[in-house]
């Protein structure tokens, strides 16, 4: 018999519940929670139904299977940072405050929620398969919207032009990832975002006194 679920993995009572309840919502959320508390490899179908207080069944109404559940998390995520990126830019021009949006962005989404983060910072690298798939499509598109910014940047003078654009896309973007990273394993509570001013300031100016 399967052991009972972590207390933060129960379900949710069907009573509690707003009537017409998005069904595939409340099974990636239940997935995030369970990815991050046992692992992707860890996880099965059947304790993510559990967590979402739905049939086994039900899952595969929306989803193939445990693979296409992580897969469909990664996309709605990206699409959702995809989205709040291009409306958090919309009508700034300095090319500074641009770049300090995107890593406050960045790192405020992180924050937001720790299982998700989990599941993006730990889950989703374990497996070649998946980064390679997810580097071609909604990541490629996220970190386009940073080159932008960089390029446009260089344009118009802010930035270093002799510098490639795609080169410095990945170093903050990394820079950013471990920030992310280190928040995860750290066993200090702080916020996350906090950190996205000195980020790009080190980013931009360097170290160099």
């Amino acid at each position: 018999m399967a052991s009972a679920l972590p207390a933060r993995l129960a379900p949710r009572r069907t009573a509690s519940r707003p009537a017409g309840v998005d069904k595939r919502d409340l099974i990636l959320r239940a997935a995030t929670r369970v990815f991050a508390s046992r692992g992707f490899f860890g996880a099965q179908v059947a304790d993510i139904a559990r967590a979402a207080g739905v049939a086994a069944g039900t899952v595969y109404l929306y989803f193939r299977n445990k693979d296409d559940l992580l897969v469909s998390l990664f996309e709605r995520t990206m699409q959702e940072a995809i989205d709040e990126g291009r409306a958090a830019l919309d009508g700034v021009k300095d090319p500074l405050e641009r770049l300090r949006r995107i890593a406050r962005l960045h790192l405020d989404r992180v924050g937001r929620d720790r299982d998700l983060a989990i599941v993006f910072q730990v889950e989703l690298r374990q497996s070649i398969k998946f980064m390679e798939q997810f580097s071609a499509t909604r990541l490629r598109d996220y970190l386009g919207i940073i080159r932008d910014v960089i390029a446009d940047g260089q344009a118009k003078g802010a930035f270093r032009r002799d510098v490639n654009p795609t080169v410095a896309t990945k170093i903050l973007f990394g820079a950013l990832d471990e920030m992310a990273t280190n928040w995860i394993l750290s066993r200090r509570r702080y916020t996350l975002a906090a950190d996205a001013d000195t980020v790009v300031d080190l980013f931009v100016n360097g170290v160099k006194s």
